[in-house]
């Protein structure tokens, strides 16, 4: 888990953590790619870990503070980061199984469609929604980010 600094912004927050994961998800696919299966079990359960916790501390702390200072809500720019968080939970599920079972390159393969669509989210959310929710939620920004940081 990585020590996030007070001072930084709900962009830079976020980002940070989007680094941070696919920073274990390079370890994990070098582990596997040298068939260090086990070692790669390790480094994929604190990967796992990471992007649970990511979209976790979306869905609970920032979408609901974003939705109910902008009105945005049902249909808005949060309902499709969580349709696409859907998407990313069924790929690391279905990873899991396949670390579970052996399966490097099964895998690797899925790694890479989880990637995909993982570099795609975070453009979107990195280009539109978290400099969207850093000018809504400048005020509120504080008391998120302790809520954020205990996660």
């Amino acid at each position: 888990m990585t020590s996030m600094d007070n001072e930084a912004s709900l962009v830079d927050f976020f980002i940070q953590d989007h680094r941070d994961c696919d920073a274990r998800w390079v370890d994990v696919e070098e582990l596997l790619d040298s068939e260090d299966i086990d070692t790669a079990r390790e480094a994929w359960e604190k990967y796992e870990k990471g992007m649970r916790r990511h979209m976790g501390m979306e869905e609970d702390v920032l979408f609901p503070a974003f939705e109910a200072k902008s009105g945005m809500g049902g249909g808005g720019p949060t309902a499709v980061m969580k349709m696409e968080h859907q998407q990313m939970r069924g790929l690391l599920d279905e990873i899991g199984a396949a670390m579970d079972s052996g399966d490097a390159e099964k895998a690797l393969d899925l790694g890479d469609t989880l990637l995909m669509l993982t570099q795609q989210h975070n453009v979107k959310e990195e280009g539109m929604l978290y400099p969207m929710a850093e000018n809504l939620l400048a005020d509120e920004w504080a008391a998120l980010v302790k809520q954020l940081e205990t996660y």
